[in-house]
């Protein structure tokens, strides 16, 4: 019998939860999960390969928005959750969840698809491409002081629900700013605050900090866990950084030097950061902070090729044709031409001789600006049709600052 592709009912729910947590090899309280969802998942975007009634595939979207260089946001389809059973692989499964997934994304107007790849070789073949870098910041706290003034404005704030409408105020404000980031679901910061108990995982048990500029408004917060460490009697405790978001340089510094200069704590680590910051400049000792574990972060597919690409800033001036190869395009591929000039520009349709042919998951791996393209197309290929064309592209989407996401999904 032929696998079905549809959206999940109701009443399929626990039967998702429970093939999806099989093939993560995992094994959560199913019931419990599958009840906590049903008020927060849309159906219409839950997708599974049905073999009878038995759910084999796993799939699902939720809405967000994309911040883009020069501060645009657009609309994009989140992608999560995408799993095949063990005994149901190589049977073209995930390829009609993630085709269904794609038409009613492009059906919604959606510019972008976004994802973390649980695996890398998978979804390049999907037209996504590796777009952001994200990285373990470790700093030796017994082996550094900090340049300038003492930390100023941070205190301490309680778990609860004022806070949490303090730090998404926070939140927003910088997301605006950071090419890269996304908008997130108002559900989970009940989880990141532990007012909530997830599922999956046991409840957030942590502090927060939150630093206030001289005006008394909220600029930056961080959430952090402690581990217990002490070595020949002396305290070398451990500050685990779930989340450090600032608005301001003068609110990152704050919060980073108060973790830094805590008392009892030898080491700091903060996974899933940016791999380019400004914290060992901060450092008398910049050796002190080390970066490691730096690989692929979210992965970008362009729906609407010309939207995406007129969406953005330029911080240079050109004009190319593309020839944009996209097995999911009418015909595969889309001709549009791009003119960038004065920090903005126009994509249109064209019918004019291409001047570059890429693949789309390369364009989607260099559309931020922090890939560069001529490295995005090693593994797709390029077809240059006039002489410099991929470098004058290359060149065109490029910005000074890397794009980098902080939100996991």
């Amino acid at each position: 019998m032929p696998v079905e592709i549809r959206n999940v009912r109701e009443d399929e729910l626990h039967a998702f939860i429970d093939a999806m947590s099989t093939a993560f090899l995992f094994r959560p309280d199913v019931a419990r999960i599958a009840d906590d969802v049903r008020s927060v998942w849309d159906l219409s975007r839950v997708w599974a390969g049905f073999d009878g009634d038995r759910v084999r595939g796993t799939l699902r979207t939720w809405p967000t928005e994309l911040t883009l260089p020069g501060r645009a946001r657009v609309p994009g389809s989140a992608l999560t959750n995408v799993t095949v059973l063990p005994t149901h692989r190589r049977q073209g499964i995930m390829r009609g969840m993630l085709m269904a997934s794609h038409a009613a994304a492009r059906e919604r107007g959606d510019v972008v698809g976004l994802l973390y790849a649980a695996e890398y070789p998978i979804y390049g073949r999907f037209g996504y491409g590796p777009a952001c870098r994200t990285a373990t910041w470790t700093v030796d706290a017994l082996a550094t002081s900090f340049h300038g003034r003492e930390a100023a404005g941070v205190d301490f704030a309680p778990a609860n629900e004022a806070t949490r409408e303090v730090i998404k105020g926070v939140f927003e404000a910088w997301r605006a700013t950071q090419p890269g980031e996304v908008r997130r679901r108002d559900f989970g910061w009940d989880f990141d605050l532990g007012i909530r108990e997830d599922g999956w995982d046991a409840r957030w048990k942590g502090f927060v900090l939150i630093r206030r500029d001289g005006a008394g408004d909220a600029d930056g917060y961080v959430r952090y866990r402690t581990e217990d460490k002490w070595e020949r009697n002396q305290p070398r405790n451990i500050v685990k950084v779930d989340e450090l978001v600032a608005v301001t340089d003068e609110a990152y510094d704050a919060l980073s030097r108060f973790l830094v200069e805590m008392d009892w704590v030898a080491t700091i680590v903060a996974e899933r950061r940016n791999p380019v910051e400004r914290l060992p400049w901060l450092l008398t000792n910049g050796r002190a902070a080390r970066v490691s574990d730096e690989a692929d972060g979210m992965w970008v597919r362009l729906f609407d090729v010309a939207r995406a690409l007129e969406a953005r800033t330029y911080e240079r001036e050109g004009s190319v044709v593309l020839d944009v190869v996209d097995a999911e395009a009418p015909g595969g591929r889309t001709r549009l031409q791009l003119d960038a000039g004065g920090g903005r520009a126009t994509c249109r349709p064209s019918t004019r001789s291409a001047d570059l042919t890429l693949d789309v998951a390369a364009l989607g791996a260099a559309y931020l600006g922090g890939v560069s393209l001529r490295d995005a197309v090693t593994a797709t290929g390029a077809d240059e049709h006039r002489r410099g064309a991929l470098r004058e592209m290359d060149a065109l989407l490029r910005t000074l600052d890397a794009p980098w996401c902080a939100t996991f999904f």
